[in-house]
């Protein structure tokens, strides 16, 4: 099965893109799907990833730099990017990193998180119960396609969506937190 909850909302994460955007950072890029899309743009990309696997099997596209790394250990240029985006990648760092992330966009600049959380409320119990039969059609519908042979590894969240919010307001004032259908969240942060 090749439907990819991450990959279904690139579309909504390059809406957030600004407009004459020019360099973007994509944190844990797996196989880099998304950091080609935004180089697709015209977009220079440096996409990182802490798995060897997956920065050995991302497809070579102009305008993506890959390269093997921790967000938590790199040194991140001040007031650099025009955009950074951590699909499903935050939930494996300590959240606190939104705050350096933050720093390294230039003044107008955007973070977008497309993030995973740990379902605790009723709200999420019946988000996800709406979730799966949708998201059995569109497995079944991508059935035939063949997916990519290294996928990222895997953590569970540990964070509640409320916790994300918390977390969020307090580090991020500003920024807008809002629950997606599969699962996920979308972040969105542009620095002042």
């Amino acid at each position: 099965m090749t439907f990819d909850h991450n990959d279904h909302y690139h579309p909504l994460l390059l809406r957030h893109l600004p407009a004459g955007a020019a360099t973007a950072l994509d944190v844990g890029c797996g196989t880099g799907l998304f950091a080609r899309r935004l180089a697709a743009r015209g977009v220079v990309v440096d996409a990182i990833d802490p798995s060897p696997e997956v920065i050995e099997a991302a497809p070579r596209a102009a305008g993506v730099r890959y390269a093997r790394a921790d967000v938590t250990a790199m040194d991140l240029p001040e007031a650099h990017y025009d955009f950074i985006s951590c699909l499903a990648s935050l939930h494996h760092v300590p959240f606190e990193t939104v705050v350096r992330l933050r720093a390294a966009l230039v003044p107008g600049g955007v973070l977008a998180v497309l993030g995973c959380y740990r379902e605790s409320t009723a709200a999420d119990y019946l988000t996800s119960l709406a979730a799966v039969p949708v998201n059995a059609a569109a497995r079944l519908a991508l059935s035939r396609r063949s997916s990519a042979p290294v996928k990222a590894p895997v953590t569970p969240p540990v964070m509640t969506l409320g916790e994300v919010r918390e977390h969020t307001a307090r580090l991020l004032p500003g920024a807008r937190v809002r629950r997606l259908l599969f699962w996920r969240y979308l972040l969105v942060s542009r620095r002042p």
